[in-house]
Formats: C-alpha cells, structure tokens, sequence
C-alpha cells in the first residue's frame, strides 16, 4: 500500500474516504451528545456496523470485513445455490399451480 495524496481543496480524488467521513458525520450529527464517552462509543457502533454488517454494493453486496478476509467467494457461491434453489422451488409450486 502506498500514501498517496490527493490535491488541496479537491476532495474528488479521495471520495471513498470522503463519503466514509459524510455519512460518519451524517449519523453523528443526528443526536445530542452529554459526555464524551457517548460520543466515542457511537463512533465505535458506527464503525462495527459499516465494517461487519452493512452490506456494500461495490464489493459485491458483502461487507468489507468479508471483502478483507477472503470470504467473498464463498459467500457469492453460497447464494448463487440458494437463488438457483429457490427459482427450482417456485417453478415446482407454479407447476402445480397450473396443472
């Protein structure tokens, strides 16, 4: 990985990072906060929930703890045999439908 810097004042040649810190700050902004303990913990419930739980269309709709850890093959595959399940499933009851 290299440290590359993008032009003053041009926040486009960033904008994944960009777009990481607008809805970081969208979600911050959303509430009052009294301490600062209930600040840093609503980064940290942030930040679980951008990297384990939300899923990311750029990285094939897994998250990018999946992304990084290798698992998006695995994942892709498993639902590529529960999709090709279901259409068999639902083609089966439309048969019976129809007969």
């Amino acid at each position: 990985m290299s440290h590359v810097r993008g032009a003053p004042l041009h926040p486009q040649t960033q904008g994944k990072i960009e777009r990481w810190h607008q809805t970081l700050k969208i979600r911050i902004l959303l509430e009052n906060y009294f301490l600062p303990g209930d600040l840093e913990a609503q980064i940290e419930a942030f930040v679980e929930h951008y990297n384990h739980q939300r899923y990311h269309e750029s990285l094939n709709n897994v998250t990018p703890a999946d992304a990084y850890f290798g698992r998006t093959p695995a994942i892709i595959k498993r639902r590529e045999t529960i999709k090709r399940k279901t259409i068999e499933h639902r083609r089966l009851l439309h048969r019976k439908l129809v007969a």
